[in-house]
């Protein structure tokens, strides 16, 4: 009968329908529309440089693309022109100097970052017993003449700078923000918290503007935050002490954290066959004798920078003592002993960081 289909033609017709269907369900899983690009590309490495606090800041991202890789930075950059302004020691309009200038006066309301520095300065000081303080800047003023003219600082003007350190001549008073210095002619000095500061704030900054893979070094201060792609972190080698130019043999691998390194390798006085360090004693006045380089690595680098000091100033036995007491914090010291004798001492925490060695 015309228009009626055998039950052979239908099986024949369901078959090639269902193959049909098949095939279109195949075709889909290989297309799907118009391709997209990749949701997650490998960002880009870029490295700036700029001189700012007396030494060069390196600040290496790794960013989509280089333009927004520059604003960025740029930003970074001027929260670290900014904290100059208030820190330093050198330029007699900074608030630091300000401050300074009303010594022996009534309390002084002073900016967020002045007192966040102060306050941290202040908590080192008492945790190291004065080993760590900032109102060391008078004794500091004749090393740095004492390095110039290549002669020891005169005794009776030391002892006259001595009158005025002392941790406890600083008041302060966080629920108004203010700070007293109690003796006429005191000088601070943030040289040993200021970098280590800004370096965290340098890094805050680019993380506000989406950056979260980023390393910021100022000379022997260093601050990252998240670890480069492909990587377990950075990868940060640990100059040695009697050649620091030479390549380095042992390299920690960091992320989320600071490091900082001092000794006297760069900043030194050598008199009567005598070698005086930059790092003074506020305790004594004078510089430390003696080859040592003490690295800390702690959460930030405002508790790194300083921590160096106080190790350098009062041991490894003493120092690293305070270290391993200190939440988040290991150090590594390496002291000359002989002519070419080292020796090295590690805090408990030390031996727990990433690490490699190379000859």
């Amino acid at each position: 009968m015309a228009g009626k289909l055998s039950l052979g033609q239908k099986l024949r017709m369901a078959k090639h329908l269902l193959a049909g269907l098949c095939f279109l369900v195949v075709l889909a899983s290989y297309y799907s529309g118009p391709a997209l690009a990749d949701p997650d590309p490998s960002p880009l490495r870029f490295t700036f440089t700029e001189p700012h606090m007396g030494t060069r800041f390196k600040i290496i991202v790794y960013a989509p693309d280089e333009s927004r890789a520059k604003a960025a930075v740029k930003a970074a950059f001027q929260r670290i022109v900014d904290l100059d302004d208030i820190m330093s020691d050198y330029r007699s309009t900074s608030e630091l100097m300000r401050l300074c200038q009303k010594a022996g006066g009534e309390p002084l309301l002073v900016s967020e970052d002045l007192f966040r520095v102060l306050d941290r300065s202040q908590e080192i000081a008492k945790l190291s017993n004065g080993a760590f303080d900032v109102t060391v800047g008078p004794v500091v003023r004749l090393w740095r003449k004492a390095r110039k003219t290549h002669r020891l600082p005169d005794s009776k003007e030391l002892a006259q700078a001595r009158e005025l350190v002392g941790y406890d001549k600083v008041r302060l008073d966080a629920d108004n923000r203010t700070v007293q210095l109690s003796k006429p002619g005191m000088l601070l000095d943030l040289g040993g918290i200021g970098k280590g500061y800004a370096a965290d704030e340098a890094l805050a900054v680019l993380k506000n503007h989406g950056i979260n893979q980023a390393l910021v070094a100022a000379s022997g201060d260093i601050a990252v935050s998240g670890p480069p792609p492909r990587t377990d972190g950075w990868t940060i080698g640990i100059a040695p002490l009697l050649d620091p130019d030479a390549k380095p043999t042992r390299y920690l691998i960091l992320h989320d954290a600071a490091v900082s390194t001092s000794g006297d390798s760069e900043q030194y006085l050598e008199i009567d066959g005598k070698r005086y360090s930059h790092i003074v004693d506020p305790r004594t006045g004078i510089g430390l004798v003696g080859r040592m380089s003490v690295t800390v690595v702690a959460p930030h680098g405002i508790v790194a920078d300083p921590m160096t000091k106080v190790v350098s100033i009062l041991g490894p036995e003493r120092g690293l003592a305070i270290i391993d007491a200190t939440e988040g914090t290991a150090a590594l010291v390496v002291r000359k002993t002989g002519d070419k004798d080292i020796e090295t001492f590690e805090s408990k925490r030390f031996k727990d960081l990433k690490q490699k060695q190379t000859r």
